[in-house]
């Protein structure tokens, strides 16, 4: 969430913002309603102050026994006039609150103008695409002729965009995901955290799914929200809370089962595993000082693309433009991999900068060593990597004429030694 005093002292800045984004200005808006807010807290201070000045002149008057009517009427009308200034600062306060949570973060400076994944600039790009003499197959095709992936059971359990994998794939997807928090916290720094997969409303909040994108997730009836990412309760470890400036930084990582709706999907990947309501993915979130988070997102973007490297799969990494970023996200990292079987690069990670608008949501600081007043952290998140994305990845890169699959030598040993799947 930002900061309304910034948006009052920077208003042509935030307009700027937000036009990048795609998004009509609201400055003028915004500002009138905390001015109306500010107002009446003044004049409700100011009434307050008088009302507890004429009820101790009451007081000295009846003691005196002298005649207090005066000041009783004038009391009697400032309990009302308190009352006004009450509602109307706290309905302009409200209507601020309201408008600043369906806000978005304001592009960094450097992030590129545009208004969707067109205007996207590739940075770097590493590896190159496997040739085959062969017409390379789609992930879903191969999976199938192996005979373990199976689409068409899970619909009968549950229905569009889910899959059952078998046998060797399944231990796969078991291998990607031990091989890459074992890279992650061995040699990247991350501590290795096994969190909730159902959150509050405050949890979602915190890192902006709540309210604005209530839609894209699966609310159960415990009013509880089914994670879409472990970026959820990893980032919210620290909500509520004031750090130390030497915790800093804090590096998380978990594997979790993700869910989300796709409601904004429809017709979009409706074949394989690319898009499903139910994904495994290994997440990155970093707590970091301010004057760090920078350093800290390029850090992190690093450490999923050692992934791939270690998994010798191409891959590039695209600075998005201010119209394709995330709700949150002040800047961004993609890391798109290769997939042959579709002749083009597809997302696997997005590592984001959020700022400090993640840490008002979620009210989470630090106190400067030597100082008595707090700072807002910046919170940064990245897939390290998309669990199903990268299984997708292998099938493709990995794939031979003869339906089988090589497995790359750095996951052999979490497949028992297994060098190659084969058709069941």
């Amino acid at each position: 969430m930002l900061d309304i005093r910034w948006i009052r002292d920077n208003a042509e800045a935030f307009d700027r913002g937000l036009k990048r984004r795609g998004l009509d200005a609201l400055a003028a808006r915004l500002t009138e309603f905390d001015a109306t807010h500010r107002e009446a807290q003044t004049s409700l201070q100011a009434a307050q102050a008088r009302r507890n000045e004429a009820s101790k002149q009451i007081g000295a008057a009846m003691a005196k026994r002298e005649d207090a009517a005066a000041l009783i009427a004038e009391v009697a009308r400032l309990k009302d006039e308190i009352h006004h200034f009450e509602v109307e600062a706290d309905t302009a306060a409200a209507v601020v609150e309201q408008m600043l949570k369906a806000i978005p973060n304001i592009p960094a400076p450097d992030v590129p103008e545009g208004a969707d994944e067109t205007a996207n600039k590739v940075l770097r790009t590493v590896g190159t695409p496997p040739k085959f003499d062969f017409a390379p197959r789609e992930h879903d095709a191969i999976g199938e002729a192996l005979g373990l992936m199976d689409f068409a059971r899970a619909a009968k359990i549950s229905g569009a965009r889910f899959v059952v994998l078998k046998g060797a794939l399944a231990r796969l997807e078991r291998a990607l995901a031990a091989f890459m928090l074992d890279l992650q916290t061995s040699e990247s720094g991350y501590t290795e955290v096994s969190p909730p997969l159902l959150v509050r409303d405050e949890a979602a909040f915190g890192t902006g799914q709540l309210p604005k994108f209530a839609d894209d997730l699966f609310h159960t009836t415990t009013d509880h929200w089914l994670i879409p990412t472990a970026e959820v309760p990893l980032t919210n470890l620290v909500a509520g809370e004031i750090l130390d400036e030497k915790a800093l930084p804090q590096r998380y990582t978990a594997h979790t089962a993700c869910f989300r709706s796709e409601a904004g999907a429809a017709g979009k990947d409706t074949r394989g595993m690319i898009r499903q309501h139910q994904f495994y993915k290994v997440e990155l979130v970093s707590i970091a000082h301010p004057d760090q988070s920078a350093a800290e997102h390029e850090r992190m973007t690093g450490a999923a693309e050692e992934v791939l490297k270690r998994l010798g799969l191409p891959y590039r990494v695209v600075l998005l433009c201010a119209g394709d970023m995330g709700f949150s996200a002040r800047k961004t990292y993609d890391i798109e991999v290769w997939l042959p079987g579709q002749n083009r690069y597809r997302e696997i990670s997005s590592c984001s900068d959020c700022g400090d608008f993640q840490a008002r949501r979620m009210k989470a600081r630090f106190r400067k060593e030597g100082q008595k007043g707090t700072q807002f952290v910046h919170t940064l998140n990245g897939s390290g990597l998309a669990v199903g994305r990268t299984l997708i990845a292998v099938l493709e890169n990995y794939q031979r004429a003869d339906g089988s699959i090589a497995i790359p030598e750095a996951l052999r040993p979490y497949m028992g030694g297994l060098t190659e799947i084969r058709p069941t």
